[in-house]
C-alpha cells in the first residue's frame, strides 16, 4: 500500500502470523495429536491431549483419537480414565464450554481475510482490513479467555486430587495467546498508517499548486515582491 511504509507491512506481517497461530491451535488434538491446548500425563508411557475438536490418548501401545466434532465433556474422560473427581457444576461447565472452540478457526479465517485486506491498496482497504483485526481479536480473545476457564478447571482437579497425574497446559494454547497479540499489535499498526497516509496525502501541495496554475488551466509565473508592478 503507498504511503504506509514499513510499519504498515510489519502489521500485514503480524496479521498473517497471528492466522498462522490460529491455524495451529485449531488443528490440535484430534487433528494432530501431537498438539494439543491441555496435556495430562498420567505416567512414563501414558497421557491424554485436549484439542478444539476432541482428544486422543497416547500410550507404549500407540495413539487413540476421538472423532472431530464440537463440544465434548474433558472432565468425564479425566473420570473415567485417571478416576478424577469433578463436582456437577465443574463437570457441566466444562462440558458447555468446549462449544465455544468453534471460535478458533472462525477467528482464523478472519485473521487471514484481514491479511488479504491489509495486503490490498488503497484507504478503504486498509481501513476494511484494520476493522476485520480488529474483530478477530476479540473474537480471540473471547476463546481464549474461554480456554483458560475450562482448561483451568480440569487442570486444577487433575493436580489435585492426588493421583500423580500432571495437567498442564501446552502448544495450542501459547498459540493461542501469541496471536492474540499479535491481533492486537497489527490492527494497531495498519490502522496507524493508514491514518498516517491519508493525512500525509492532505497536506501534500498539488503540481498545479506548486507550479502556479490558475483557474483557467494556463500556468503563471511567480515573481518577487519588488518585480510587481503596482497599479497605480
Amino acid at each position: 500500500m503507498a504511503n504506509t511504509g514499513f510499519f504498515h507491512h510489519i502489521g500485514t506481517f503480524l496479521l498473517f502470523a497471528a492466522t498462522i497461530l490460529l491455524l495451529i491451535t485449531t488443528i490440535s488434538s484430534p487433528v494432530v495429536n501431537d498438539i494439543a491446548i491441555l496435556k495430562v500425563k498420567i505416567d512414563d508411557n501414558s497421557a491424554i491431549t485436549f484439542g478444539t475438536f476432541g482428544y486422543c490418548t497416547t500410550s507404549s501401545s500407540g495413539d487413540v483419537c476421538t472423532g472431530k466434532h464440537i463440544g465434548y465433556n474433558p472432565a468425564l474422560i479425566m473420570e473415567s480414565i485417571d478416576n478424577t473427581d469433578f463436582s456437577t457444576a465443574s463437570m457441566d461447565t466444562s462440558k458447555a464450554l468446549t462449544r465455544v472452540m468453534i471460535l478458533h478457526p472462525i477467528a482464523c479465517g478472519v485473521s487471514f481475510i484481514a491479511f488479504l485486506l491489509a495486503l490490498g491498496s488503497g484507504f478503504c482497504g486498509a481501513i476494511a482490513a484494520a476493522m476485520m483485526s480488529l474483530i478477530a481479536w476479540i473474537i480471540t480473545i473471547v476463546v481464549m479467555i474461554t480456554d483458560f476457564v475450562l482448561f483451568g478447571i480440569i487442570k486444577r482437579h487433575v493436580n489435585n486430587d492426588g493421583s500423580g497425574s500432571n495437567a498442564y497446559f501446552t502448544t495450542a494454547m501459547w498459540t493461542l495467546l501469541v496471536a492474540m497479540l499479535c491481533l492486537f499489535l497489527g490492527t494497531i499498526l495498519v490502522l496507524l498508517t493508514c491514518c498516517s497516509s491519508r493525512m500525509h496525502r492532505q497536506n501534500k501541495p498539488t503540481k498545479h499548486a506548486e507550479s502556479g496554475y490558475v483557474g483557467n488551466g494556463t500556468a503563471t509565473t511567480r515573481r518577487h515582491f519588488w518585480q510587481r508592478r503596482t497599479r497605480y
